[in-house]
C-alpha cells in the first residue's frame, strides 16, 4: 500500500487570514448592527401579522390560501423596508445596548 505524506504547508495555506483587531471589531459591530435590524424587521412583521387578525373576514376579495400567502409576502417586505435605515428605532436602542459587549480590537 502506498501513502502519500501530508505536506502541513498544503494546509496552513488553507485557513482564512485572519483580519486585525480593530477591523475584526468593527466587521463584528457591522455585523451586530445588520442582526439587530433583522430582528426588527421580525418584529414590524409579528406587528403586521397581529394587525391583520384585527380585520374581520369578509369584504370584496374571498379570503383563502392564496391571498394569505400574498398577505404574509406583502408583509414580510413591508417590514423589511421598514427596518431599513432607521426604521422605528427598536433595532438602533438594541445596537446602542448591546454595541458594549463587542470585544475591543487592540489597535
Amino acid at each position: 500500500m502506498n501513502l502519500t505524506p501530508i505536506d502541513p504547508r498544503t494546509m496552513l495555506s488553507a485557513t482564512k487570514p485572519t483580519l486585525d483587531p480593530a477591523r475584526q471589531k468593527e466587521r463584528s459591530l457591522e455585523d451586530l448592527r445588520q442582526y439587530t435590524r433583522e430582528f426588527e424587521a421580525i418584529y414590524i412583521n409579528e406587528m403586521f401579522k397581529a394587525m391583520r387578525k384585527t380585520i374581520p373576514d369578509g369584504g370584496l376579495i374571498e379570503k383563502n390560501m392564496s391571498t394569505e400567502i400574498y398577505e404574509e409576502a406583502i408583509d414580510l417586505e413591508l417590514a423589511r423596508s421598514a427596518s431599513a435605515g432607521r426604521g422605528i428605532g427598536l433595532g438602533e436602542a438594541m445596537f446602542e445596548q448591546l454595541k458594549h459587549l463587542v470585544p475591543r480590537g487592540q489597535a
